[in-house]
């Protein structure tokens, strides 16, 4: 992949997920279960790295230390589009990080704020992601799948794209 590509894959997914705060992160527990659950992204320019403030003794961060493996799902219904962004997790504990990354509203879950010693930020290096997009309203969405279904031939309501985030892909 040039360079070019990798920074336009990088726009592209920071343009479709900028505006959607909460995602899903799954991991896998010891025994194989995935597990998800929201978690709030860090408003930042996206340069292939996402943020999320947790704390370090949560089960979610005993899990990434298993496996950095990760999913983040984000969803934003009312414009039809769907994220799935595959990468791996990493615990960081970087006090000058949190500072800049931290927002009063975050002691809606994090009451002792940066103070808190359990207080960390999961960083999700992203490798590869996938969207889902339509400007279609619903009724043109079933006019396609009727369409589809009358023809034999696939609907065609959208974009659907899979972008490639690998450093030095």
């Amino acid at each position: 992949m040039s360079h070019a590509a990798h920074t336009d894959d990088i726009k592209t997914l920071g343009e479709k997920i900028k505006d959607i705060r909460i995602a899903m992160l799954t991991t896998q527990s010891d025994d194989g279960t995935l597990r998800s659950r929201p978690m709030a992204t860090q408003e930042m320019e996206f340069d292939g790295d996402l943020w999320f403030f947790t704390y370090a003794s949560t089960p979610k961060v005993e899990e990434v230390k298993q496996d950095q493996h990760i999913n983040l799902s984000y969803a934003k219904p009312d414009d039809n589009l769907y994220v799935s962004v595959s990468g791996t997790a990493n615990l960081v504990r970087d006090p000058q990080k949190m500072k800049e990354l931290w927002k009063p509203i975050l002691k809606t879950w994090f009451p002792k704020g940066l103070e808190d010693p359990d207080l960390a930020l999961l960083k999700v290096s992203v490798t590869k992601a996938e969207y889902w997009e339509t400007n279609a309203g619903t009724v043109q969405i079933l006019a396609g799948f009727v369409k589809a279904a009358v023809t034999g031939k696939q609907a065609d309501i959208g974009e659907n794209k899979k972008l490639d985030l690998q450093h030095g892909a």
